[in-house]
């Protein structure tokens, strides 16, 4: 499978195996929102897996989450992401 190269900056490519590295290269193109290479990710790991790991991730924007919930039809409220989210964004008072 071949993605964007710069979903791995941060990381060695050759050293990176698609399976073993499921939920890093799933999550890496989630949250960029490339829908070329999330059609890529669809073909290669199927929506299941694809589903879930995006269950277990932790640091999804809301609209991400908004996105997943949609495709994969699973209530928001089931996503680790959402449960680790703040209540309320607040502000700090000087």
């Amino acid at each position: 499978m071949q993605l964007s190269k710069y979903f791995f900056w941060n990381f060695n490519v050759n050293s990176i195996t698609y399976q073993k590295h499921a939920r890093l290269v799933i999550e890496s193109v989630v949250a960029s929102a490339n829908l070329k290479d999330w059609h890529k990710l669809k073909v290669f790991y199927g929506l299941n897996l694809m589903k879930k790991e995006a269950l277990q991730m932790r640091g999804l924007e809301r609209k991400t989450l908004n996105f997943l919930s949609l495709i994969f039809k699973v209530p928001i409220l089931n996503f680790r992401a959402y449960k680790k989210m703040p209540a309320v964004n607040t502000h700090c008072n000087y």
